[in-house]
């Protein structure tokens, strides 16, 4: 029978339950003051929580800058954690919920020409123009805006709506690897989706002991594919859940919200990424929502979406999705 597209997690987080112990669900108020340059089992974790649990913490930007404009950390994309998720155990799934991302300062940097991935190289070589700067964005809050001004720009105003989103949320990944906080991978990581917003809920593979949550790398606001190489770089204030699904095994991120069910896959080339994306969608269908392989064949063949998330970090990313309204008939 084909689960209707909006219990999902409800009947996840009913199972973790009733295999769990009964605990009553905390708030953890945790200020980071040191930070970590890659994802790995190794680093000792800096708060231990419970699955049910709420944490509010802060992070720094891409380049160790924090709310009050002083470097306090090593670029690029320095980590808060990590959290110790008590029973967590490899073949569990994290479960990650975002209840805020707020910038905490008044200022956002980003690049301003295009990275080398995402144009002809001959338009590179020969036409476009070779210095780059940084651009400086004004980010208000109240008016949910951030702006640039340059007299190098034409026009020299330019103004975006603000979407803050983090680019980096992690477990330690498997095989006690330690790997650099600018590559993405099942472990999550330096995804840059900037679908990753309040309102979502993330699950991530775990592979250790306790997962070792990891966050990071705020954006005020990033377009599709990350094309200049970073985003609106910016610090954050952040409030999340996490729950822990017990013996659930998945094999790449996954999210959803209201409207999608959403696989992440990273990898070079970019067509290997957009592979273990479909693949994890299509497990996703026929493990639990009732479809076979022809099933879900057919409706990816015809309903799937694909955004494409980061072309910029040593791995791409790409996000497979299917509309939840496609799931529930019989």
């Amino acid at each position: 029978m084909r689960l209707s597209s909006c219990t999902f997690f409800t009947i996840l987080f009913i199972i973790s339950l009733m295999i769990l112990p009964s605990t009553q669900a905390e708030t953890h108020r945790f200020k980071p003051t040191h930070y970590h340059n890659t994802f790995s089992f190794a680093h000792e974790p800096v708060l231990t929580i419970r699955p049910g649990d709420r944490l509010i913490t802060e992070t720094i930007d891409a380049r160790g800058v924090n709310a009050d404009n002083h470097k306090v950390g090593e670029y690029p994309n320095p980590q808060t954690g990590p959290f110790y998720v008590e029973g967590a155990e490899p073949g569990d799934t994290l479960i990650v919920r975002f209840e805020k991302i707020e910038p905490n300062r008044t200022t956002a940097w980003s690049s301003s020409l295009l990275a080398p991935y995402v144009a002809d190289p001959d338009f590179l070589r020969y036409e476009s123009e070779r210095e780059q700067i940084t651009a400086t964005w004004e980010v208000d809050k109240e008016s949910g805006i951030a702006r640039v001004v340059s007299e190098k720009n034409r026009p020299k105003v330019i103004e975006v709506t603000l979407r803050p989103m983090l680019g980096c949320v992690a477990v330690a990944p498997s095989r006690k690897e330690a790997i650099a906080t600018s590559t993405p991978g099942e472990f999550g990581g330096n995804m840059d989706y900037n679908g990753m917003v309040i309102g979502t809920t993330l699950m991530l593979p775990v592979s250790e002991p306790g997962a070792l949550l990891f966050v990071g790398d705020g954006h005020a606001r990033q377009g599709d594919g990350e094309v200049v190489g970073n985003a609106l770089e910016v610090s954050m204030n952040i409030e999340l859940t996490v729950d822990l699904i017990k013996d659930y095994k998945i094999n790449w991120p996954r999210l959803e919200n209201d409207e999608y069910l959403m696989t992440i896959g990273s990898a070079r080339p970019m067509l290997q990424a957009l592979q273990h994306a479909t693949t994890e969608l299509q497990r996703w269908l026929m493990n639990d929502y009732g479809f076979d392989e022809r099933g879900s064949s057919l409706l990816l063949g015809h309903a799937l979406e694909y955004d494409v998330a980061n072309v910029v970090d040593p791995h791409f990313t790409v996000v497979a999705k299917i509309r939840k309204t496609l799931l529930g008939k019989d």
